[in-house]
């Protein structure tokens, strides 16, 4: 591979960071959660108390990242920090898992604003997994244009999405006052909750999934301009905006829907609307939905490529995924992605819907990960330059680390389904890594 054709370009800044920290989070998890998370909970004052500890949890998380990002300007986020903390395979295992997690999760977004767009327009039913593909097609042609065009309409599509959301707390707040809640209360069905333990596993694990993305912008760190002065601003006022957002959300909804009816809702924020202004309305929010699906696939084709790009020049992964076209996407990287998404969209809805649970459980072993690499290299490299540092360390890294394995536990008791085939990847991790080392080579 010839000199120079596999560097990332330094073309990003704070306003790239904040919106891929926002488009890389919000995604539809904020609109069809609160439904399912009032079915397991069923109590307004529990429900808003799991989502602010989970934002706790998320900001906490948030000032570890940061110190990891400009420690070590790298793309690859979670694979650079275990690599370097725990070694190769480790490195391996984290950043594969990642990656996998993230291309069944780009899938089931696809597949998901098809979806929405058979809704609006019924007749395109038929071609339901074509208008997934084409839409993943077109990302990555967009994408290819280089990465100082796809930050801008990151920017853009992560402000529109911010405004919406913030528009429909307002709607909510204004109007929902007017909504007849005796008449709704009569539409309610029983819901048979579990016992409140299990309730709040069940809804952490939701509201996980919703969170999940806080990280995003540090995948961009080798291609900020100065992350030193850009990584901690962008990522903090953007896990407080989207805190800020997520809150909003929920308490608006609960404003309009009585939770009894809630606990009966797929998709609470459509219904909102709806209660509001008459049944035509929930158009509205099925298009936001798409655009919103379509911010979070935006980030996720911009940063998944980067961690198989990252793991490719240590000689983890096969050397066309460090090919960086001129206008600094890493372009192979980027299609081999994609097509692993569309597989998986082709074996159909169902196969896309598991491996996006299955990836709850990767994403928490990447965040414990990268907690862990702290922690160790805290010890290991105590002179490595550190020029933001952790509020509170040791004490935080370690309560992150216990709250993410108490979540994991919990997990597997509740969805078992899911952990076993987590498990099963765990076990298969170290003969792929082999044969990965073995065919890929060592890297100059």
């Amino acid at each position: 591979m010839e000199k120079g054709k596999n560097q990332l370009l330094k073309l990003l800044g704070i306003g790239f960071g904040i919106a891929v920290t926002v488009g890389g989070t919000i995604g539809t998890g904020i609109l069809r959660k609160p439904g399912p998370i009032a079915a397991v909970i069923g109590d307004p004052l529990i429900i808003m108390l799991v989502w602010v500890a989970v934002s706790i949890y998320a900001l906490l998380g948030v000032l570890c990242a940061i110190e990891l990002g400009v420690s070590m300007p790298e793309a690859g986020s979670w694979y650079v920090y275990a690599r370097r903390a725990f070694g190769k395979f480790f490195g391996f295992f984290t950043g594969i898992s990642n990656w996998l997690g993230t291309v069944s999760a780009l899938a089931f977004g696809a597949y998901t604003v098809s979806e929405y767009m058979v809704l609006l327009m019924p007749a395109l039913e038929p071609y339901i997994r074509l208008l997934a593909i084409g839409l993943l097609a077109l990302l990555v042609l967009f994408h290819l244009t280089g990465t100082k065009s796809a930050g801008k309409s990151q920017e853009v599509m992560s402000f529109l999405k911010a405004l919406g959301l913030l528009a429909f707390v307002l709607v909510c707040f204004v109007f929902g006052g007017n909504v007849d809640y005796d008449a709704l209360a009569v539409t309610a069905e029983k819901v048979e909750r579990p016992a409140l333990f299990l309730g709040i596993i069940t809804a952490l694990q939701a509201i996980f999934y919703t969170f999940d993305g806080w990280h995003t912008a540090s995948y961009f760190s080798e291609e900020n301009v100065d992350p030193v002065k850009s990584l901690p601003k962008s990522m903090i006022y953007g896990i407080l905006l989207i805190i800020v957002i997520y809150l909003l959300v929920n308490a608006a909804i609960l404003y309009v829907i009585p939770v009894d009816v809630l606990a009966g809702s797929k998709l609470a924020a459509s219904d909102a609307i709806r209660y509001i202004f008459g049944d035509g309305s929930a158009r509205v929010v099925t298009f936001f939905l798409m655009i919103s699906i379509l911010g979070l696939m935006n980030a996720q084709v911009m940063f998944s490529p980067r961690v198989i790009f990252s793991m490719s020049r240590d000689g983890l992964f096969p050397a066309f995924a460090q090919r960086v076209s001129a206008s600094g996407a890493p372009s192979l990287a980027m299609v081999f992605t994609v097509s692993l998404s569309v597989l998986l969209i082709l074996t159909g809805r169902e196969v896309c819907e598991i491996l996006s649970d299955i990836a709850v459980f990767f994403f928490v072993i990447s965040y414990i990960s990268g907690f862990m690499s702290l922690i160790r290299l805290r010890r290991l490299e105590p002179g490595l330059p550190r020029p933001f540092k952790v509020p509170g360390y040791p004490f935080v890294p370690y309560f992150l680390v216990i709250c993410s394995v108490l979540f994991l536990i919990g997990a597997v008791i509740q969805d078992q389904r899911s952990s076993v085939f987590a498990l099963v990847f765990i076990g298969i991790s170290y003969p792929l890594y082999r044969v990965m080392v073995r065919t890929s080579g060592p890297r100059e």
